[in-house]
């Protein structure tokens, strides 16, 4: 299964695309989408929409996974934040796409086993388990990680489902 994982930003959004064969668990693509904060934030946003829009085309992802928007202290950034994660999710929908939200909390412990692991124990497990030659700029790692904890979710509730048990 192809798996898009996004950490949406208003100044970045980072993007990943791992391709989950067994339990392998293979990379494609990181990167991140970055934007002019002197730019309006429709264009912004819509800069974001069609970045995504061509990347899904391209790599054609059977999921997308979206990082759920954590408390900011600063209430216009969580509302930047939740236009982006907006524009996210709709690009997957209108892709056709399941779409699936995760907490900052489930990524890390998905990936690094602890929910309140920093951003460089991040960025070090998601270039071990993807066998990447460096570590992955910050919120490309994040997204990879938000593609981890899809795949990871996804292996456990299929067990669940099929009655085996661990």
């Amino acid at each position: 299964m192809r798996i898009l994982g996004i950490d949406p930003g208003s100044k970045a959004t980072g993007y990943g695309f791992i391709e989950q064969q067994g339990n392998r668990l293979l990379h494609l693509d990181n990167g991140a989408i970055f934007t002019k904060s002197q730019d309006a934030l429709a264009l912004r946003l819509q800069r974001i929409y069609q970045e995504l829009c061509a990347l899904i085309s391209k790599y054609q992802p059977e999921a997308v996974a979206v990082e759920q928007v954590f408390m900011a202290r600063n209430p216009a950034s969580a509302l930047k934040l939740g236009h982006a994660r907006g524009v996210a999710l709709l690009a997957g929908i209108n892709a056709g796409l399941p779409v699936f939200e995760y907490s900052a909390l489930q990524v890390k412990s998905a990936v690094v086993g602890y929910g309140r692991a920093g951003k460089n124990q991040v960025q070090q497990m998601t270039r071990t388990l993807l066998n990447l030659p460096e570590i992955a700029q910050e919120d490309a790692a994040d997204a990879l990680a938000v593609a981890i904890c899809h795949a990871h979710s996804r292996q456990l509730s299929g067990r669940l489902q099929n009655g085996k048990s661990f």
